[in-house]
């Protein structure tokens, strides 16, 4: 099969177009053939290699969520069968959607319902589970209460606005100037220009902020929670960095892969109540240039790589 294959850790240019062996179905599992890959903020991450994401082997194939049909299924796996669209997103700890084709858990994935593109279902899986991680089942926002989502035009962010704004939360985002209209449509009640306002000047009114920006952000961010607030985050803060308010909690999502999360998603998603980011179509070859763009960090909603 043809795959992006990282040749070591370095810049855009160690991602190289070429071939490698076909996946095969081990018990449990089945093999998609892939339409759609989509490129996160940690892929470029990867792909540099410092500190937790150095890797030992290489080559090596990126990549954590996808859309696709299965081709082929495993010893025990009976809920999927060969011809079925489906989407998700890799373990924990592996990667490999930079290519045609892949192997997986079969309980990891869902099937994908027609009404989502390939590209859409990619771009949905992994900001999917983290934002409902985060915002439902880690910070357990309410209606009534106010949040304050840090980076609001991003994938992750851009999800987390919709989905509160539908639990009945007061949104509060933060985003440059030219995504003002994007976040606003996404939900937002209120954006804040952080190149020209100081986010701060809010006052301490929010019940949660939910920071996907990390670090310089994170220290301001505890001044605008109410004591007994909580802060959750998924991007880090300066290294050695220690929160100086003790009144307010510091969480962090614990993302794991599965099918019900997924399927939460496809029931916002029927609902109404969200809908796919902003795309950003590449070719599988050009995934060097999507990340370079992804470096850029100031992207409205997902870059997806188109597979077949």
């Amino acid at each position: 099969m043809k795959a992006m294959l990282l040749m070591g850790h370095g810049g855009p240019e160690m991602l190289r177009y070429g071939q490698t062996p076909d996946p095969q179905a081990g018990p449990g599992e089945v093999v998609v053939d892939i339409y759609a890959a989509s490129v996160n903020g940690a892929d470029p991450k990867v792909r540099r290699g410092k500190g937790r994401y150095h890797l030992d082997r290489f080559p090596h194939i990126l990549g954590r969520d996808f859309s696709g049909v299965v081709s082929a299924v495993g010893q025990g796996v009976s809920d999927l069968k060969a011809g079925d669209a489906v989407f998700g997103v890799t373990d924990q700890g592996i990667e490999g959607t930079y290519s045609e084709k892949l192997a997986i858990k079969a309980a990891i994935v869902a099937k994908k319902p027609a009404s989502l593109s390939h590209a859409e279902a990619a771009a949905l899986g992994l900001i999917s589970l983290t934002a409902l991680t985060a915002i439902e089942d880690t910070a357990h926002l309410k209606k009534g209460e106010t949040i304050l989502i840090q980076g609001g035009a991003g994938g992750v962010a851009g999800f987390a606005v919709q989905l509160a704004k539908h639990i009945g939360a007061t949104v509060i985002a933060t985003a440059s100037a030219g995504n003002h209209a994007y976040v606003r449509k996404l939900g937002a009640d209120r954006v804040i220009d952080y190149n020209k306002e100081d986010f701060t000047s809010i006052g301490p009114i929010c019940d949660v902020v939910f920071d996907t920006v990390g670090g310089d952000v994170r220290a301001p961010s505890y001044k605008v929670l109410k004591p007994g607030g909580r802060l959750v985050w998924i991007a880090p803060a300066p290294e050695g960095y220690q929160p100086e308010r003790k009144d307010v909690q510091t969480l962090r999502p614990d993302v794991k892969r599965d099918r019900a999360h997924l399927e939460r998603m496809l029931a916002l998603h029927a609902a109404g109540a969200i809908t796919p980011p902003a795309i950003h179509h590449f070719k599988l070859a050009e995934a060097a240039k999507a990340h370079e763009i992804s470096e850029g960090r100031h992207l409205q909603g997902k870059l997806v790589l188109d597979v077949h």
